[in-house]
């Protein structure tokens, strides 16, 4: 893209508007006095912002190329600028950040003269319908309202710290919950190289088979496209749908009266090896995570010992930058195939493939998105998934699309329908409904 020089200073002017003089001398001889931008043009050039050339003109009607901006963003950074005058050349450092950084100028100088903290954030109304055949909580609807703040604050060059807090409302009771602490951690980014350490997300590389959730410890990852990941700490026992009972109801339902040897968390180590270069072509890799925690001997007397051990393989093609199929496969070696608990769901293994299609991002309006799954959640397996759709312990198939009417709004609607995963089980199904507003 290319703009004129004239209309590239109207951008800019701010910059020279910073300055309350506008008498310095225009020293370009091809424009007048009478110029609607001699003051600006003056002023720029008494600032070193542009130059002219060597035979003393300014040639305003010659377009300019965006590196040729990119030195005038340069030299108006150097200014430090505040205000209205810093916030546009915030936009013009984000436009032209490539060449900046061609040009040997980092955005972040700029951005240290700004504040340290950015917040970013949504609300969102969801809607939920669940309908199960044979299970006691068999029809259920939700109707949850959500806030979410999402401040990141920068340390360095290499370190920022993070947070998510949200507060829910059931507004089918108009019941509130406070603010939550949902994550803090910190996380440092350094070539081909990142940590993190605090409380962060755990969403591995099965998409929502296995996690999709929240642990306190530590993760390092190494490597571009080929990448490493290791990950280590505590996942709270609420999150984990398989052992969110409370030891009172598990204990009661083994016969035992004696609740202080059992923790309100599970141990956890994870790794992850992925391979994705990001563009067309294949992508793939496995996983291998281990949890412990008293429960799991509890819940299933066919449930080795009081541990999982899950490893997980997954693989997938893009044929585009909106079209790709991909599907993963996870299995826990330490639960039987007839896994038992307070619902008597197969849990060794959990599967799902998927077909998307679209480039949605709420960010564009107009952006969409569409996809259609089969996914079978085996509930020794899939621990804390993603259920927006399939529910844990069911099977069956998913759809679902994603749409952007405006700028930061997206509206998205899923539906599945299936069995639950045991014997001689009924239909499921679900409807999933989210509006959401991003800021």
């Amino acid at each position: 893209m290319k703009k004129t020089i004239v209309s590239a200073l109207t951008t800019a002017l701010v910059v020279g508007a910073a300055s309350t003089t506008f008498a310095a001398a225009n020293p370009f001889s091809d424009v007048p006095a009478g110029h609607w931008a001699y003051d600006a043009i003056a002023q720029l050039a008494a600032d070193g912002v542009i130059e002219g050339y060597g035979d003393g003109t300014f040639r305003g009607d010659r377009e300019i190329t965006r590196y040729e901006m990119a030195q005038m963003i340069a030299k108006a950074m150097a200014k430090n600028p505040s205000g209205a005058d810093k916030a546009m050349l915030d936009r013009l450092a984000a436009e032209f950040s490539e060449e900046l950084n061609n040009l040997g100028v980092r955005v972040s100088n700029l951005e240290k003269h700004a504040d340290m903290v950015k917040w970013n954030g949504k609300i969102e109304y969801t809607y939920t319908k669940e309908t199960f055949e044979n299970t006691y909580d068999n029809n259920r609807t939700k109707n949850n309202f959500k806030f979410r703040l999402e401040p990141q604050a920068e340390v360095n060059d290499h370190w920022t710290v993070n947070a998510r807090l949200d507060a829910d409302v059931e507004l089918s009771k108009d019941n509130t919950d406070n603010v939550k602490l949902k994550r803090a951690w910190a996380q440092g980014d350094y070539k081909n190289f990142q940590v993190k350490f605090g409380k962060m997300a755990l969403y591995t590389n099965e998409h929502g088979l296995i996690w999709d959730t929240e642990y306190s410890g530590l993760q390092a990852s190494f490597g571009k496209d080929f990448k490493a990941t290791l990950m280590g700490g505590r996942i709270n026992q609420d999150t984990i749908n398989a052992t969110k009972y409370s030891n009172q109801l598990l204990n009661a339902l083994a016969g035992n009266t004696d609740n202080s040897n059992f923790v309100d968390h599970s141990s956890f180590l994870g790794v992850n090896l992925q391979y994705d270069n990001g563009g067309r072509g294949f992508f793939g890799g496995a996983g291998y995570y281990r949890l412990k925690n008293d429960h799991f001997a509890l819940i299933s007397k066919n449930f080795d010992g009081d541990s999982a051990n899950i490893w997980s393989v997954n693989a997938g093609y893009r044929f585009s930058d909106k079209a790709s199929l991909w599907g993963a496969y996870a299995k826990n070696s330490k639960a039987d195939t007839d896994w038992t608990g307070a619902r008597r769901y197969r849990g060794d293994n959990a599967w799902q493939i998927e077909f998307d299609y679209g480039n949605y991002k709420p960010v564009n309006k107009g952006s969409w998105g569409a996809y259609i799954a089969y996914r079978k959640m085996g509930a020794g397996v899939s621990l804390a998934g993603t259920y927006d759709g399939v529910m844990q312990g069911t099977k069956g198939v998913e759809i679902g699309a994603q749409y952007a009417p405006f700028k930061n709004i997206g509206v998205l609607a899923k539906y599945f329908k299936g069995k639950e995963d045991f014997d001689n089980g009924g239909d499921a199904s679900k409807l999933f409904g989210r509006i959401e507003f991003f800021f």
